[in-house]
């Protein structure tokens, strides 16, 4: 299977349902986007990694195994998001010491958060994007426009769905039609909501498997 590189393009954020982000990625030969929902905790500290001016006073804990892994001359070289399984994503880190090469399984937001420290690559495979990438639908004259709203989606809060899709639960979307749920994906993605986009996709894969 062949791997296809990701970059982070940021990280959009809930107003209505606490403790919501999603961080997105983004193919870099291409046009499509991975959006994977994380913790508070994870979003915070990825957000650091990428604000090069922002320096706790004392290390996060992302920090904390960077130093340590420092220390015994361990190197993250690649991070991989080899799997999916009923909306979850699951990820390897591949570490170096002594040019022995170790794979380590880690959940997909910790092993960004270490990737950004260590100024490693983010790959994924193709049949994942496949399966869970969302293209961002954009005129010509309006690219310029849509680029600047995505980039400030570090800062701009969202709002994501309505009353009824904002309930607190596992799979918000299982009583809608098959149908209904591609048109609501294709609304969420129009309006780069993405956190809500993650969750429909979640849910036709669910369906489909």
């Amino acid at each position: 299977m062949s791997l296809v590189k990701l970059s982070i393009k940021g990280i959009s954020y809930s107003q209505t349902q606490n403790g919501a982000y999603a961080l997105i990625l983004n193919e870099v030969d291409g046009e499509r986007k991975l959006p994977i929902v994380i913790g508070a905790f994870e979003a915070q500290s990825i957000a650091i990694a990428l604000e090069k001016e922002i320096k706790p006073p004392r290390p996060l804990t992302h920090d904390l195994f960077k130093n340590f892994a420092e220390r015994f001359d361990i190197v993250v070289k690649q991070v991989i998001i080899h799997k999916l399984v009923d909306g979850v994503f699951y990820s390897s880190i591949i570490c170096e010491r002594d040019k022995i090469e170790e794979i380590i399984d880690a959940r997909t937001s910790d092993a960004i958060a270490l990737a950004l420290r260590f100024n490693a690559p983010i790959f994924t495979y193709k049949n994942i994007l496949d399966k869970a990438g969302i293209y961002l639908k954009t005129n010509p004259q309006d690219s310029d426009k849509d680029s600047q709203e995505i980039d400030d989606i570090l800062s701009n809060p969202e709002t994501f769905g309505n009353e009824e899709d904002n309930q607190l639960t596992d799979r918000p979307f299982q009583k809608n039609s098959l149908q209904e749920l591609t048109e609501l994906l294709e609304i969420a993605v129009d309006n780069e909501d993405y956190e809500k986009a993650a969750k429909v996709r979640d849910e036709i894969s669910k369906r489909e498997s």
